[in-house]
This record gives C-alpha cells, structure tokens and sequence, in this order.
C-alpha cells in the first residue's frame, strides 16, 4: 500500500491530475470536498467556524458566505485562524477514509490530492502532516498561468470575487512558492505543456507508485 500527496498552486491543474490518477485505478480524495462537507451546516466544524468568526459568516439560508470568509482569510489576514479549525478533522477524515481503503486492498494506491500540504505542517496548523505521506507529487504551472486559469474559472463563477486578479494574487502569496517545495517532493508534473504530456507524465509515476504499493 502507498500513500501520496498531491499538490499544487492555485490554477496548476491538480484537481485535473486527481481525476487522471483516479481514471487509472488511483483511490482519490480531494481535500476541498471534504472541507465543504466539514463545513455544511450541522457539522462540527461549521459551528466552531460561526463561533470563532462570529453570525456574519452566515448566509440567509444557514450556509456559510465562503466569500466572506474568503476576504477575512486572504485580504484580513485570519487565514491561520480558519485553517486551525478546518485543518485537523479534514485530515482526520482523510486518514480514516485511506484506512478503510487498505483494509480492503493491500495494494492500494491512496491519493490525498490537497493545495496545503506544505503549507499546513509549516504554518503549524498541522503539524507532521507531510511526513505521513510516502510521497510527494507536485503539480506546478507559471504564476501568471495559474491567474490567468483562475480568472478563467472565476469569469464562470456565480460568486466571482470582487477583484478576480487580486484575490488570485492574494492566495498565491498565501502558498509557499512551488521553487521552494521542489526539492522536496518526490515527483513533479509540469502542466503547462500539451494534454497528452501531461498524461504521459501521470501515467509514468502511477505506473511507479502501483510497484511500490506491491512492495
């Protein structure tokens, strides 16, 4: 059994890279979808989020303005403060799902595809974490690639930020820059390259991690 870390920038493509790793037999989970369940109304972690940042950060229908949250993580500088609530039982619920999956096939490789991975072990908000991972796989693209996806992304939102560009640039400084994270990961995807590179690249290290997960 192998367990993976898959990283990335905003913009990079990694939510991409997780579906190609799952379409080739990789067990999957992404970080941001099981933050979003942790977050729904009824949950643990919505109400330490209510209670820490007080009823603003509540929509009319009960959910949480991730808007708003957004502009006290990014533009007010409380992003720690949010991750110390949401990083810990996101993390837990990643491990307790990997479990299950080497419970049921000792070979598996399991797939944490998560932007934070450096991030929260150096920012303290969970500590260790990138040692709990038996490797690394970073995606990484230019900056200005990564804004201009972003932008893209943005410009068929429902909810696109008040000023796309610098809420882009905002979160991008908030991320440890990929040059110092490379020499610490285990393999690197350049994205930036034509759709059949890429998966050329993929295919070559799940074909790595599935002979590893059989040692």
């Amino acid at each position: 059994m192998l367990r993976a870390g898959l990283t990335g920038g905003l913009g990079s493509g990694k939510t991409t890279m997780a579906a190609m790793f799952r379409s080739l037999g990789a067990h999957v989970i992404e970080a941001d979808a099981v933050g979003r369940e942790l977050m729904s109304p009824g949950q643990a972690v919505y109400r330490d989020i209510v209670q820490h940042f007080g009823p603003d950060v509540v929509n009319v229908d009960g959910t949480l303005n991730r808007r708003l949250l957004a502009d006290l993580s990014f533009r007010q500088n409380r992003l720690q403060e949010l991750n110390r609530i949401v990083h810990p039982p996101v993390i837990a619920a990643q491990q307790e799902w990997a479990e299950r999956v080497f419970a049921e096939d000792q070979n598996a490789v399991v797939i944490v595809e998560s932007a934070l991975i450096f991030e929260a072990d150096a920012q303290g908000t969970a500590p260790g974490w990138r040692e709990r991972f038996d490797r690394i796989i970073l995606v990484t693209v230019p900056d200005e690639v990564k804004i201009a996806r972003y932008l893209a992304r943005m410009a068929n939102s429902t909810a696109p930020a008040h000023d796309p560009e610098a809420d882009a640039r905002a979160r991008l400084a908030a991320q440890i820059p990929d040059r110092e994270k490379l020499s610490h990961c285990d393999y690197v995807i350049r994205n930036d390259g034509t759709l059949e590179e890429t998966e050329e690249q993929v295919k070559r290290i799940f074909a790595e991690l599935s002979a590893a997960a059989r040692v």
